[in-house]
């Protein structure tokens, strides 16, 4: 079974955050599919490299759903609500 690498990275000034899955590519190129929304492609093999989702606070569901359109799954669910 294959081992897959993910980063999870959020500005909190910005709200932006930012998931990677696996090693970077050497060639690579992102798209804007919806305004604040930002895939990453291995230009090679048009894979997901990552996803990257502005005023993320706002719109925390949509990461949910570009998960399931680009068949990603996180190892754990993501609790941004800042409740401890």
């Amino acid at each position: 079974m294959e081992t897959q690498t993910y980063g999870i990275y959020y500005d909190e000034d910005g709200d932006f955050l930012e998931i990677t899955f696996g090693e970077p590519p050497e060639i690579e190129y992102t798209d804007e599919i919806e305004e604040g929304i930002f895939i990453t492609r291995n230009e090679e093999n048009n894979e997901v490299y990552s996803i990257g989702i502005l005023s993320f606070k706002k719109r925390t569901q949509v990461l949910k759903n570009i998960l399931l359109k680009f068949n990603k799954k996180l190892p754990s669910e993501i609790d941004i609500s800042g409740r401890i």
